[in-house]
């Protein structure tokens, strides 16, 4: 295995440098990988990738500048009769609007314009055949969110009952999404799982106002 060559990734913006990144022969660009709960901007001709299962990632970029970013998602949920039930209206929002928010804010932030936005959405995924779908939800969240933000979805691949891998090149606009069709392990449904107790137990806190 080739070792991996520092001096060829990019200097990453203020406040994303706990963001893992290594470059990626694959992707032929230095890779940001992110967890359940993150988020990565960048103005280099980077790869921003994550696995999703019930999660949502909203790819937005600045279509003049190239500056554009991913989160990776997912709506609070509770335990109920063994399933999930949404959270209050007001806790589920608000969770959603950080993700959102703090996207968008960052982009805007580094030289991006609302109205050069374009968002892709991926992901919502029901992957966990006897639980209710948790994934619709999240998909319903962002597209609401967006409408509401008077932005468009340019393309999207969420639903059905599979988890996604998903690259994304801020700088061309272009998305690599592999359907991951079986699942051999737990993995993601253990990370998910693990990251729905989270942000259970840890409200966020702190307004956001986008400007």
């Amino acid at each position: 295995m080739a070792a991996i060559n520092s001096n060829r990734l990019p200097l990453s913006l203020p406040g994303f440098e706990h963001i893992k990144r290594t470059w990626k022969d694959s992707f032929d660009a230095s890779s940001a990988r992110l967890n359940p709960g993150e988020y990565y901007v960048t103005k280099n001709d980077e790869a921003i990738y994550t696995t999703l299962g019930s999660c949502i990632s909203a790819c937005i970029r600045d279509r003049v500048t190239g500056v554009g970013g991913m989160n990776h998602f997912m709506l609070p949920a509770s335990a109920d009769d063994g399933g999930w039930k949404a959270a209050g209206l007001g806790s589920a929002t608000r969770y959603g609007n950080f993700a959102m928010e703090h996207l968008i804010n960052e982009i805007l932030k580094n030289g991006g314009s609302r109205k050069n936005l374009e968002v892709k959405l991926f992901g919502g995924g029901r992957i966990i055949a006897n639980m209710t779908d948790v994934g619709m939800r999240n998909i319903e969240f962002a597209k609401d969110y967006i409408k509401t933000e008077g932005l468009q979805v340019t393309s999207e691949d969420v639903g059905d009952v599979f988890p996604r891998m998903v690259v994304y090149f801020p700088v061309s606009g272009k998305v690599r999404v592999k359907r991951l069709r079986s699942l051999h392990n737990n993995t993601i449904i253990e990370k998910e799982t693990q990251y729905l107790h989270t942000i259970e137990e840890k409200p966020i806190s702190g307004d956001i106002e986008l400007f």
